[in-house]
């Protein structure tokens, strides 16, 4: 009978045994560097955005349903699923001064974490975005009902107004 040391090894090395060629076919070979502080960034690009303007014959339910698409389609998920619940329940009770600063806000700033980061607070929020709807999104984001914020809604909201 083997002792319980040994068969321990001897799954031990099996598994690993097993496992290495798996592994070593799939790791990169140039790895993250992530925020080291020797990185120089000389590889990041940055791709210039055009910059928000004002869409001044929109209608308001045009203007409306183009923030709910913009809402839930995001550059991450997170905001998609943030924003789009934002959406649903305020879009449609938002005045046209309160669009405007919506708009402004999901639509200027060119990084989707820069909002995330406002809107949680992690970040203080810069002068230009501090608004009645930025006040408004942070507060939805604290989630005082503790909702379940698991997904974004579906799209059949839409002409059904706020639930």
């Amino acid at each position: 009978m083997l002792s319980s040391v040994v068969a321990k090894r001897l799954v031990t090395g099996m598994c690993q045994a097993g496992w290495r060629p798996a592994v070593t076919g799939m790791v990169s070979s140039r790895g993250y560097r992530g925020d080291a502080p020797d990185d120089t960034r000389g590889d990041l690009i940055e791709m210039p955005l055009p910059p928000w303007e004002e869409k001044p014959g929109e209608t308001s339910d045009i203007k409306k349903r183009r923030l709910l698409f913009q809402s839930r389609k995001r550059g991450m998920l997170e905001n998609c699923i943030l924003l789009s619940l934002f959406a649903k329940r305020y879009l449609n009770t938002m005045s046209d001064i309160q669009l405007r600063q919506y708009d402004r806000l999901i639509n200027e700033p060119s990084n989707d974490w820069d909002i995330y980061y406002w809107a949680t607070e992690a970040q203080p929020v810069p002068d230009v975005y501090q608004s009645e709807i930025m006040d408004m999104l942070k507060e939805f984001t604290k989630n005082r009902d503790q909702e379940q914020r698991l997904d974004a809604p579906n799209l059949e909201y839409l002409d059904k107004g706020s639930q």
